[in-house]
């Protein structure tokens, strides 16, 4: 593979959408750049589950002809990106990483796809994820484990975690996420990239299909990208109110590009380097420390996090697994011997939750919103890790981090920092901020008020530019 193929694939997203719109670059080119590079390099990662190459390359030549005309283009106009296999595509293979759906085509599209198709983008395929996004690394019935391209022999995290290999290793422009309990922020701290957990409703959730209308406490959907502009270009497109989704916010969504543009200098940062709770591994600890300590260069405060939480898993866990069951218990009925071992447990767990324990579940997650909007007095961010961990090996999960067992469910025990912040539903980010001594990427956790994304984003950018990440590129790429 030539080197110009090479760096137009990890040209960042924004940048190639001007190529495009100013005719230095062709659609139909960029498509068979990615087309090649998946060929060449996915049956190493396990990245993608379906791919959409026929109607990728006819959609990218619809797409040069609109810019050849002079046509008016979207946003997105011409990028080819993956779509993680939780959103429904119209006439394109979504297996929601479950061996029962291994066949299902839909006949709609989620609000996510709709919303980016009228941007522009060209769809390579749908990125691997755990079975109904169930689990914070990418393993399903469906083949292998998706691969971490920074070391084969390592996670990628999940559920999004297709999309965080694919970006990572140059398969895609840009790629879609969801994040549940950190589905978002696992695989951008693992793999080495941006990640953004939007703030919940910030993006409308609705498959494509009516249906009842279940309360939507912890999910959302976004990006995840090698640039900090590129997530907030994509989350321009995703953003505002939809009345399918009577959660979604109605107010008009902010100008998240021009919040790259702000700034930091004079916010107040709150350190955490633990909720009160957490033990993380010394190296990630330390490089987070240092990473935190570069705000202050860029002209912010920055002072220690007295924040001290309690049960947060238990209540994360019974709000997820109660929903999860409403949604999909059935299939213990009928489809079980076909489902993961992982959402077996987590679809039975969910069917023991009484209405006792899901009122004093939803009863703590208040007093926890109460608890952050108390720190959020004080400081316009929070930060902290955002993994106690670096990737860890496929098939495994850590029986200790920092010395001390990991407590409690070993599968989910991971990710302590990450669900306390979709059970309050705030934004939070996760930039690159290192490496370990083995070579494995670091994220520092950037969680800011709700609503405000902008300030998270320009956060972001402003460690971004002092210290860049971008020109780090996989063994795997």
């Amino acid at each position: 593979m030539s080197t110009t193929n090479q760096d137009l694939a990890f040209t960042p997203a924004w940048k190639l959408a001007r190529m495009v719109s100013q005719k230095q670059v062709s659609p139909i080119e960029l498509t068979n750049v990615y087309l090649k590079r998946i060929d060449q390099l996915d049956s190493q990662l396990n990245a993608y589950l379906t791919l959409n190459q026929e109607d990728a390359l006819a959609s990218a030549k619809k797409a040069e002809t609109a810019v050849m005309k002079g046509d008016a283009l979207g946003p997105l106009h011409g990028l080819p990106i993956g779509i993680k296999d939780l959103e429904k595509t119209q006439g394109i293979r979504t297996t929601l990483g479950s061996l029962i759906y291994k066949d299902n085509v839909p006949k709609a599209d989620s609000i996510v796809v709709e919303r980016l198709r009228k941007a522009g983008v060209i769809i390579l395929g749908k990125t691997n994820t755990s079975e109904f996004g169930a689990l914070g690394v990418n393993e399903n019935k469906l083949g292998d484990h998706c691969r971490n391209p920074w070391n084969l022999e390592r996670t990628s995290g999940a559920s999004s975690g297709g999309s965080g290999s694919a970006i990572a290793a140059g398969l895609c422009a840009l790629a879609t996420a969801g994040d549940g309990g950190g589905s978002i922020r696992i695989p951008g701290s693992f793999c080495g990239l941006y990640g953004i957990k939007n703030s919940q409703g910030r993006v409308p959730s609705y498959g494509g299909v009516p249906g009842t209308h279940l309360p939507n406490f912890l999910g959302q959907q976004g990006p995840i990208s090698r640039s900090v502009r590129d997530s907030a270009m994509m989350l321009q497109v995703l953003a505002g109110y939809d009345p399918r989704d009577p959660s979604s916010m109605r107010e008009t969504p902010p100008n998240f590009l021009a919040a790259l543009e702000r700034g930091v200098k004079g916010l107040k940062l709150g350190w955490s380097p633990n909720y009160g709770y957490i033990h993380s591994d010394p190296e990630v600890l330390n490089a987070t420390i240092e990473a935190s300590h570069v705000f202050e260069k860029l002209g912010c405060s920055l002072e220690e996090s007295h924040l001290s939480l309690e049960s947060t898993f238990e209540t994360w866990w019974t709000i997820w697994t109660a929903h999860a069951h409403i949604n999909s218990g059935s299939l213990l009925k009928t489809n079980k011997d076909d489902l993961t071992w992982y959402n077996q447990a987590k679809l039975e767990a969910g069917a023991k939750v009484t209405a006792e324990h899901y009122a004093k579940a939803l009863g703590h997650r208040e007093q926890m919103i109460a608890q952050f909007n108390q720190e959020f007095e004080q400081f316009d961010l929070l930060l902290s890790p955002t993994m106690p961990v670096t990737a860890f090996p496929v098939g495994t999960f850590p029986e200790t981090i920092g010395g001390h067992p990991v407590h409690p469910n070993p599968p989910y025990g991971f990710m302590p920092f990450s669900h306390p912040i979709n059970t309050i539903g705030h934004p939070a980010a996760t930039v690159p901020c290192g490496f370990s001594s083995e070579g494995m990427p670091i994220g520092l956790h950037i969680i800011g008020k709700k609503g405000d994304e902008s300030t998270v984003l320009a956060a972001s950018a402003a460690f971004e530019e002092a210290q860049p990440w971008t020109q780090y590129l996989p063994p795997i790429s």
